[in-house]
């Protein structure tokens, strides 16, 4: 699915065409989502987007009245369109502004959300147990270690869990684990506090590397302007399983953890 870098991109290349805009129609073709496209959503015609902001993989379009929250799923893409662009299947909501452009959802499997919510955005229950964001200042290797005490469970679930920072998704926290030296299945505790550094400054990398060169290449990611990502050909682990390591040559090795492919150096990465 889109990780957080992908929603960062799409946020930053729908930002210059939507904001300071007018809403002049809102088109649902399929209110069917994860959860109900919200019945009120009608009411952002005439609002003007103020503000375009992320939150962990959440798109927040902002007016005076409300917050449109948009999710892109397991294979959802957005893309700014002309409003007259015909309709392509899984086309299921447009939002059309003043300047002839649509923002338009395509999500075939239809796990993303199109919701529209007018109380405190940061009391929503989608938002407000949420983590840190991962390249800001309250993201540090102080914090990641503190809640990381006494904790069994393995470092690589650790850090993907939303409640714990947001945002390291599969792809990254195998990348950021290989450059810190760090296997996937020890355990969060047993981590010391230099280990934490590393590992905080190497998710920082390589989710800002992957923002700066346009999001992972997948099969179901698109950027804004329908170009792919590029971050996919600098993977050292992710879906390399029985490689060599590009560092020792090692054969790489693959596990399964809560579901999700680990793949790891066994040399590479042995605390």
């Amino acid at each position: 699915m889109p990780e957080l870098p992908e929603v960062e991109v799409c946020k930053q290349g729908i930002a210059p065409h939507v904001l300071n805009q007018n809403v002049t129609d809102v088109v649902v073709r399929n209110a069917k989502m994860r959860w109900p496209i919200t019945p009120t959503i009608s009411d952002m015609c005439g609002e003007k987007i103020i503000s375009v902001n992320r939150r962990a993989k959440y798109l927040l379009l902002g007016t005076v009245k409300g917050v449109l929250m948009l999710h892109l799923g397991m294979s959802g893409t957005i893309r700014v369109i002309d409003k007259n662009t015909p309709i392509a299947k899984h086309d299921h909501f447009d939002l059309v502004l003043e300047n002839g452009l649509a923002l338009r959802l395509n999500d075939p499997r239809r796990f993303g959300c199109v919701l529209w919510i007018t109380e405190d955005i940061n009391v929503h229950p989608l938002i407000n147990k949420l983590g840190p964001e991962p390249l800001s200042s309250e993201f540090t290797a102080d914090c990641l270690y503190e809640k990381s005490r006494k904790k069994t469970v393995p470092i690589k679930t650790f850090i993907m869990n939303n409640h714990v920072v947001v945002g390291v998704g599969n792809i990254y926290a195998n990348e950021a684990l290989f450059l810190s030296g760090i296997s996937p299945i020890t355990q969060a505790g047993a981590l010391s506090k230099k280990h934490y550094n590393r590992l905080t400054d190497n998710i920082k990398q390589v989710l800002s590397a992957a923002i700066e060169q346009g999001g992972t290449t997948l099969k179901d990611f698109t950027q804004a302007d329908g170009r792919p990502g590029y971050f996919a050909q600098s993977l050292f682990v992710y879906g390399r399983a029985g490689q060599a390591c590009l560092h020792c040559k090692e054969t790489l090795l693959e596990v399964r953890q809560s579901n999700r492919s680990s793949v790891y150096c066994p040399s590479c990465q042995q605390i």
